[in-house]
């Protein structure tokens, strides 16, 4: 019984860690998919907040005003989308 409880434990750890990766990852956190946006944000966007898509946002909204790296990175993930 105690190790079935240890194993849930895990379980629920391992699916917490994996969510709030992402998470961070979608904000772009260095390695995640906006990192090569950062400066561009910081210089096109500043004051906007981070999450709920608010900067691919704004992003998008200057697509002509992002370096290179920055606009691969939007195609990359407006084709993930669907988009």
């Amino acid at each position: 019984m105690r190790m079935r409880h240890v194993a849930i434990a895990s379980l629920a750890f391992a699916m917490i860690a994996t969510v709030n990766q992402q998470a961070v990852q979608a904000q772009g956190a260095p390695g995640g998919p906006l990192a090569a946006c950062k400066a561009d944000a910081e210089r096109i966007c500043p004051g906007v907040q981070p999450g709920g898509g608010r900067l691919i946002e704004c992003l998008k909204a200057h697509e002509d005003d992002v370096t290179i790296g920055c606009a691969k990175e939007l195609k990359a993930i407006k084709a993930k989308m669907g988009k």
